[in-house]
């Protein structure tokens, strides 16, 4: 299905004037100590699903949505980093709403807590049905403007049937969700959702900000209506490919770029490269007739988003990098 990139832009510009951001998990897991933020909206732009996501790094994470301010996230993450729990940060945004309209909001929280976690929920009455929210030991589930309750139900039994990392619970959680309209609104375009983000901080980060958490994967519709969420799982099955090839170190310089970008290996020569957007769809793909450790790409004709690199060498995968183009 196509439809034109000015119209989805001017009708999602106005969609994020309310911001009813639609379903999402925050989780942690205190034997790793990583904490995991996913979600996914029928808003079809870069930080359509993403900007409810926020991750304090070695305490928590907390999602604000339906009526999503961005005052509110803000007041959230201060009473995270001053040591609220889950439940005092939920009572406090509650007697604190920024509009004085706790009614319209919808929060889930979770915190490592010295690895005894604690969760927390909140769903005003005036939210967009259908709405549920569910807390568990180390993780909170919440979803508006369902097409049924079931999606959020769906997301809470398979993050706990998976095993894994807290990164593998959390896709399989949306793609538990993932059916036509899952976010109501998309029911029209046969898909869950227009935006979906998957996040996961480890104890190693050192800025939470997007793009540069251990895991930090975020996929939006511009012009060409695909499902995020399966567009989601395949930037993430490229990222664990990348933990079976020979521990190769491959850099991209500049990321994010605008017009050329110098990708470099070690030691070790590069005989093919491969290049796949974020929905999966393969836009070079070339054999270097000089194998070197060293290639410069032009993407000054790429549209701006995420794309992945791979490398190979005689047929052998090498390693794989995210490249942001802007």
């Amino acid at each position: 299905m196509k439809k034109p990139y000015l119209l989805l832009a001017l009708l999602f510009s106005v969609a994020l004037a309310t911001a009813q951001h639609t379903f999402s998990i925050v989780a942690v897991d205190p034997d790793t100590g990583e904490i995991g933020s996913a979600g996914a909206t029928c808003l079809a732009f870069e930080d359509g699903a993403l900007a409810i996501s926020d991750i304090v790094l070695g305490v928590g994470a907390i999602h604000t949505q339906s009526f999503w301010s961005p005052v509110n996230q803000a007041n959230a993450r201060a009473r995270m980093e001053a040591g609220d729990s889950p439940e005092e940060i939920i009572d406090w945004l509650i007697a604190n709403d920024v509009s004085n309209n706790p009614t319209t909001r919808q929060y889930n929280i979770v915190d490592l807590n010295s690895g005894n976690p604690r969760s927390a929920a909140y769903t005003g009455e005036n939210c967009f049905e259908e709405f549920i929210h569910i807390a568990g030991p180390n993780y909170a589930i919440a979803g508006n403007i369902l097409i049924s309750q079931d999606v959020v139900n769906d997301m809470e039994t398979a993050f706990l049937n998976t095993e894994g990392t807290l990164a593998d619970k959390l896709m399989a959680s949306l793609q538990g969700a993932k059916r036509p309209g899952a976010d109501e609104r998309c029911l029209s375009d046969g898909v869950s959702s227009l935006s979906a983000f998957l996040r996961v901080a480890d104890p190693s980060d050192t800025d939470s900000s997007y793009g540069n958490l251990s895991l930090d994967l975020n996929v939006w519709v511009t012009s060409t209506v695909f499902e995020p969420i399966d567009a989601l799982q395949d930037a993430y099955d490229a990222t664990l490919s990348n933990e079976s090839f020979e521990a190769v170190s491959m850099t991209v310089v500049p990321n994010p770029a605008h017009e050329q970008v110098v990708i470099r290996t070690q030691d070790r020569m590069i005989t093919e490269y491969k290049i796949v957007d974020i929905a999966g769809k393969t836009v070079a793909e070339r054999s270097v007739s000089s194998p070197k450790n060293h290639l410069y790409l032009d993407v000054l004709n790429y549209n701006s988003g995420i794309y992945f690199i791979s490398l190979f060498e005689n047929g052998k995968p090498l390693a794989t990098e995210k490249l942001i183009v802007q």
